[in-house]
């Protein structure tokens, strides 16, 4: 990682457990983080945990990310940091968002768990601000570890000995469980009972998620943020779908990822591929001419069924094929038929963010965005999708006719309505 991003690196259990060291050490407590509401709910309980206040960004409907122009003045005065999302894989403005941190004189910090090998403006991905966390749980597909990348060498040991402070010990329990875990997971495939499975977890009360967010628990959450900054308070939020993000990497865990980590360029350039097929759907967000209005190429399908576009693809702000995205967010009207379709085909559907997370949380808890309307219908339609069953994908959409959704025109801030201040949306699956 050091040679792929030219700064220093630092090795942590999970990407979440490296955001955390890094909100702890360039946010001071009770600051204002400009962050994505489209974004995993357990990242936003981690910027709890750190002592700090999220503010919900607005974002272009098109690709779901920060829309640098629609935040107010007086939203940008009052940040004490940015923190980026690069929303599977797709870049934010970064450059736009480091002239606006410059300026004021507060750090970005950039999320890279789901861009470990993008690009933005010719550079990677997590070298524009003061440090970037990375997952290795993505691409690589290790299902733990992470990275925590920063500009100045010299803040290593620092960073070490806060990182060092909040690992819990090696257990063997849980190392043998890793090793094993690939195994089992491929004979349930091979059997067919992931579904099976699925179902056992849910009547056994393992499975953690009823919807796509967690439950929310106010009453709890607020006695919490009493603590905060605090990681141990926020457990019980932060560990969801992962309860080993804070465990110090045993023998088996570090062969098994650094196997899967030599392997990184083989796979970018699979997700590449695999990108690039179905950015030339349909149902991929066209790209625009620098308007954000959502006009653009491809509206409407191929002519021969396929769904994908003949006509190329406009230059300008968007999704671009060139970057390896760990999921591509095609944009179809009726994202449950889609979802449910894909099923049949044992085409898991994951990495969902509905409803953002300022109608998620409520306004206790969060600042919510000052342009809600592009994030909810980005969550709203939003399908993302594995590029490596690129091809499976689009012969299931293409057999449900599944329909394309365009993206609304650009809205400027205005005031929200009470119904989106509601303090838990409803899972549309």
């Amino acid at each position: 990682m050091r040679r792929r991003l030219g700064r220093e690196c630092l090795y942590t259990p999970s990407c979440r457990l490296g955001l955390y060291v890094a909100l702890r050490h360039w946010c001071p407590p009770g600051g204002r983080v400009l962050m994505s509401p489209v974004n995993d709910d357990v990242i936003f309980f981690v910027v709890l945990a750190a002592g700090l206040r999220p503010v919900q960004a607005p974002l272009r409907a098109s690709d779901g990310s920060i829309d640098p122009s629609a935040v107010p003045e007086h939203v940008w005065r009052s940040l004490s940091a940015v923190l980026t999302t690069n929303l599977y894989g797709n870049p934010d403005p970064v450059p736009q968002l480091r002239t606006r941190c410059d300026r004021l004189g507060i750090p970005l910090l950039e999320d890279a768990a789901h861009a470990i090998g993008s690009t933005a403006a010719g550079r990677p991905v997590g070298t524009f601000g003061e440090a970037s966390v990375f997952s290795l749980s993505k691409h690589t597909g290790a299902k733990t570890g992470g990275f925590l990348a920063f500009a100045d060498p010299q803040l290593r040991d620092e960073l070490a000995r806060a990182r060092d402070a909040l690992l819990a010990p090696e257990r063997l329990a849980s190392e043998l469980s890793y090793g094993l875990r690939p195994y089992a997971e491929a004979g349930a495939r091979g059997l067919r009972l992931v579904r099976a499975a699925r179902a056992a977890m849910r009547l056994l009360g393992l499975q953690e998620r009823a919807g796509i967010r967690m439950d929310l628990r106010p009453a709890e959450l607020r006695d919490a943020l009493e603590a905060a900054p605090s990681l141990g308070d926020f457990d019980s939020w932060i560990r969801v779908d992962m309860h080993d993000y804070r465990l110090r990497a045993g023998r088996v865990r570090r062969r098994r990822t650094e196997r899967l980590l030599s392997r990184l360029d083989t796979t970018l350039d699979r997700h590449r591929a695999g990108t690039r097929t179905l950015l030339a759907t349909r149902w991929a967000a066209p790209r625009v001419s620098g308007s954000g209005d959502g006009a653009g190429a491809g509206d409407a399908g191929a002519a021969d069924g396929t769904g994908v576009r003949g006509a190329a693809v406009e230059e300008g702000p968007g999704i671009g094929s060139e970057q390896p995205l760990f999921r591509v967010p095609l944009l179809v009207e009726d994202r449950d038929e889609a979802i449910a379709a894909l099923d049949r085909r044992r085409i898991t559907v994951g990495y969902l963010y509905d409803p953002p997370l300022d109608a998620y949380a409520g306004g206790q808890f969060t600042d919510p965005s000052p342009a809600p309307e592009p994030a909810e219908w980005f969550a709203r339609h939003a399908l993302p999708v594995d590029p490596l069953h690129a091809e499976q994908v689009i012969s299931v959409l293409t057999a449900i006719d599944a329909r394309p959704a365009k993206p609304p025109a650009p809205a400027r801030p205005g005031p929200r309505t009470s119904a989106s201040l509601s303090v838990q949306g409803k899972p549309r699956v």
